[in-house]
């Protein structure tokens, strides 16, 4: 697996609890000074991110709680007006959590009384803030009462809320979201982030995430290993292609792409991207029927005449073309021989395969033809409905399905969505966040996977070429802005390279 830069990695909640463990042994730091410098750190953010006010500080009776404790102490001692709830009698609470209590003189209310008192709106969502420190990642049952009822009264009052570790009702583990958890403003984690925090629809209820060093060692990591890193360029930069004087075109890579019959535009936005984003020659292999559209598309990009699976794969069979793009616009009119060209490709010696859209959901019920051909250069970027076509219903969190998929397949699995998850067959894996929502349009997916191939063209590792091309994606649409359309996202390629000349 792959070495992931400092502050990237992404921990299971068990990994988290690891770490916390690890940090007496290795940095001489106790469970109660960790809880302090969490409770320290929320109470910052807090005041970050709404400045003075009046804070209804929610506490559990866990360790999270206990972050709540001493999150309410550091308000209060800058001048503020807290109130604090408790879901558990101070005198219940054990361990470093019952240490954290002594250091609250204030009151101690009950969820009776913050019910009471959400009911008579006693409090002006203008100069009120939330802190929730119930349950945090730890919790695997459904939020029940009084804890429902309380975040649906702040929900109808509008309160914000800011989650200690993660908004309760939402696993840690799997981004998995109760009905009743609060919609935060934000969400204050420490040492690393969990899965909840880069994977939808938990990654949407934590609002902004920050983290916090509370003095858990970097070390940690080592033992602990950690299930997915964040898609960052410190993942990537170093291999972000490079021109050289005396190259020839063919020196950046060939990519040939397979062009439907109908829906043409999806292979041409897929070919515009390969090359936008560095390959040198690109070509649209399609049937002679719909030449003259492919024809009449960007003059740097050639057409060629493929009716037949036997003819694309003779194309392909030229070795200057060293990636070929399966699936954008294809059709799956003839699902025979789009397998055939698939499996044929798949089975070229040298060859990168980029395979989308329709050559995956070809292989709905013949899953195994493909897995038994797919090797680490090829590279699948499905959405989930044709991942499902493909690996079926995988258990566990979208990390552990991709996982799963990149182990059977053998191949470079990129599931598309707000929280792209990206695998290797060796279980090395990447969450992609940076997206914006208006990347959500038609061909948007054509183009990420054009700029795929564009990138393994040039010799990108495929695994690195995904995570290269998705991160790429998201930038140029949040500097395209709201409505971009695909074509849009092919043309602004060239200023984000010009950020790594």
């Amino acid at each position: 697996m792959a070495e992931f830069p400092d502050h990237q990695h992404i921990l299971s909640v068990s990994q988290m609890a690891q770490a916390d463990h690890l940090a007496l042994p290795l940095a001489g730091q106790d469970g109660f000074a960790l809880m302090q410098a969490a409770g320290l750190a929320v109470a910052e953010e807090a005041k970050r991110l709404l400045g003075r006010r009046t804070f209804l500080v929610l506490c559990g009776p866990g360790n999270n709680g206990g972050d709540g404790y001493v999150a309410a102490m550091n308000l209060r001692a800058e001048g503020m007006d807290v109130r604090l709830y408790a879901l558990a009698p101070p005198a219940q609470m054990t361990g470093d959590a019952a240490r954290a209590v002594t250091g609250w003189t204030g009151p101690v209310r009950n969820f009776s009384e913050l019910l009471n008192n959400l009911e008579h709106g006693d409090f002006d969502p203008d100069r009120t803030g939330v802190i929730d420190a119930v349950f945090g990642a730890g919790l695997s049952r459904a939020l029940d009462f009084p804890v429902k009822d309380a975040f649906a009264k702040i929900r109808a009052l509008d309160l914000p809320v800011i989650a200690v570790d993660v908004p309760s009702g939402v696993n840690g583990d799997t981004g998995a979201v109760d009905e009743s958890a609060p919609k935060c403003l934000g969400t204050v984690t420490f040492f690393r982030k969990k899965p909840a925090h880069v994977l939808m629809p938990g990654m949407d209820q934590c609002g902004l995430v920050s983290v916090a060093d509370i003095g858990i060692p970097d070390e940690a990591i080592e033992k602990t290993g950690c299930v997915a890193a964040e898609n960052t360029p410190s993942l990537w930069v170093d291999s972000v292609p490079a021109t050289q004087r005396g190259q020839h075109k063919y020196d950046r890579g060939h990519v040939l792409v397979l062009g439907g019959g109908r829906l043409t535009g999806a292979a041409r936005l897929a070919g515009a991207a390969s090359m936008r984003i560095g390959a040198g020659v690109c070509t649209i292999a399609a049937p002679a029927e719909v030449q003259r559209i492919y024809q009449t598309g960007p003059a740097h990009i050639m057409s060629a005449v493929a009716d037949t699976p036997a003819a694309f794969l003779e194309l392909a069979g030229d070795a200057r073309r060293n990636v070929l793009l399966i699936g954008p616009g294809a059709g799956l009119d003839c699902a025979d021989d789009l397998r055939a060209i698939v499996l044929g490709a798949c089975g070229l010696a040298g060859r990168s395969v980029v395979l989308d859209a329709d050559a995956i959901s070809a292989f709905a019920g013949h899953a195994d033809e493909l897995f038994h051909v797919a090797h680490d250069h090829c590279i699948l970027t499905p959405h989930e409905g044709e991942f499902a076509r493909l690996f079926g219903d995988l258990p566990g969190s979208k990390i552990d399905r991709v996982k799963e998929a990149a182990k059977r397949s053998g191949a470079v699995i990129l599931l598309k969505g707000a929280d792209t998850v990206i695998a290797a067959p060796d279980g090395t894996c990447v969450v992609s966040t940076h997206g914006p929502s208006w990347l959500a349009t038609a061909g948007a997916g054509d183009v990420l996977a054009g700029m795929i191939a564009g990138l393994v063209a040039q010799g990108v590792a495929p695994f690195t070429a995904a995570c290269m091309a998705a991160w790429m994606h998201g930038e140029t649409a949040w500097r395209l802005g709201p409505g971009l359309v695909a074509a849009d996202l092919a043309e602004g390629i060239p200023g984000i390279l010009r950020d790594w000349a």
